[in-house]
């Protein structure tokens, strides 16, 4: 019956883990699932901690920062439109709710403002919050 509280501990710490959204407690669970099937496997107590700590550890430190790297994209290697988003852009026609044209990117977009009740008049620097489509809404 060991190995039913190890896999208890891995589904508390994989809830505790959708809380966080850290990859840590993803890890620990990992090692936790290992002491399971240790103890699953007739293993004494103290065996299934020898496989559980190495487990985690290893899972923390080589497969939780490549998993960081790949969730993680940096913004100087977006591509296409997500990279457009964070930019700034010049309003060339007033910008408001339903319309208006900004210059981003070079280009002439589209525009339209992202917060309902905000007008950006000809002239001003805005921030780009979301790319739908053709269109940009700026802040």
């Amino acid at each position: 019956m060991e190995w039913l509280w190890w896999v208890v501990a891995a589904v508390v710490l994989s809830v505790v883990e959708v809380t966080t959204l850290d990859l840590t407690f993803l890890m620990l669970a990992s090692g936790a699932l290992a002491g399971a099937a240790a103890a699953g496997l007739g293993a004494p107590v103290v065996v299934s901690f020898a496989v559980a700590i190495p487990v985690a550890l290893a899972m923390l430190g080589v497969v939780r920062p490549v998993a960081l790297r790949h969730l993680r994209t940096p913004i100087e290697t977006r591509t296409g439109v997500a990279a457009l988003v964070g930019a700034q852009a010049v309003v060339l026609e007033r910008v408001d709710a339903h319309a208006g044209l900004v210059k981003l990117a070079g280009e002439v977009w589209s525009a339209r403002s992202f917060d309902p009740e905000a007008v950006h008049e000809a002239g001003q620097t805005v921030d780009v919050a979301e790319i739908k489509g053709a269109t940009a809404l700026v802040l």
